[in-house]
């Protein structure tokens, strides 16, 4: 899929492959008509089963080559989107470059602008008690007209399961955003796919968080010059286990970067 192109189609298989993750080559616009494609046929009856979107950045990349289920989880997603410098860069480096990062962080706001727009229900689950309500109230009041099914804490947990169901269920949203941090959002995701009432559900972080006031986001210019990440390790110091994995990464990345020029610059 071009990075002009409007939502998934013809072209749908066009990915860069990273360490053995697909990930698609899109942009916002890009990102927006495709959901947009998705909510209408699941609007009119035609869609199967929930479609999945997970955000990648080499954390997940890294994760995914030691954890089989997670490696699973995200072959089967129908959209990865490129997330975290480090997939623009090492993209760049195999002569695939992508043309911006699509982040949960962003795509949260994105996403609710079109769907007050658009006339989509959103589903905010997860995060702390009481971070979503905060989370969708600030999103509709910044977005009249945006259509809020529902907010639920709950938890990845398989007993909550059937509650959480039953709240969908009845809230009957176009969209869920999940917020149970990485891997376990998108782990859950897949796991209930099948069942899930909702035309996609996405996987957001601590995107509520930063929405409802409780973290603060890095600066526009750290965002900018690719340091989101130096922000997070800074306010949040823990991530340092995370992201240790980084140094790999980018040594892995570089290998198969050679790999490719010595096979005569196939695309990864």
């Amino acid at each position: 899929m071009s990075m002009e192109s409007g939502a998934l189609g013809a072209k749908e298989a066009e990915t860069v492959s990273i360490l053995g993750v697909a990930v698609h080559r899109v942009d916002f616009p890009g990102t927006l008509a495709t959901l947009g494609k998705w909510v209408a046929e699941f609007r009119r009856g035609e869609a199967r089963r929930c479609r999945q979107v997970c955000t990648v950045n080499p954390e997940f990349i890294m994760e995914a080559r030691r954890n089989p289920a997670f490696a699973q989880a995200l072959a089967a997603a129908d959209l990865r989107v490129p997330d975290g410098v480090g997939v623009l860069l090492a993209a760049r480096l195999l002569g695939r470059p992508l043309a911006e990062r699509v982040t949960g962080s962003d795509g949260l706001y994105r996403i609710c602008q079109r769907a007050a727009r658009e006339g989509w229900r959103v589903y905010f689950l997860g995060a702390g008690p009481g971070v979503a309500e905060q989370a969708a109230a600030r999103l509709q009041a910044l977005y009249p007209g945006l259509e809020v099914a529902g907010c639920y804490a709950g938890s990845p947990a398989d007993e909550e399961w059937p509650s959480i169901r039953e709240r969908l269920a009845q809230a009957r949203p176009d969209v869920l955003f999940v917020a149970y941090g990485h891997p376990r959002q998108d782990l859950w995701i897949h796991r209930h796919r099948g069942e899930l009432p909702v035309a996609v559900a996405l996987g957001v972080g601590g995107a509520f968080d930063f929405a409802a006031g409780v973290a603060r986001r890095a600066p526009g210019w750290m965002r900018r010059l690719g340091l989101e990440w130096l922000h997070r390790l800074v306010t949040q110091p823990w991530r340092w286990r995370r992201m240790r994995v980084l140094p790999a990464f980018a040594w892995l990345v570089l290998g198969q970067a050679v790999q490719r020029r010595a096979a005569g610059g196939r695309p990864g």
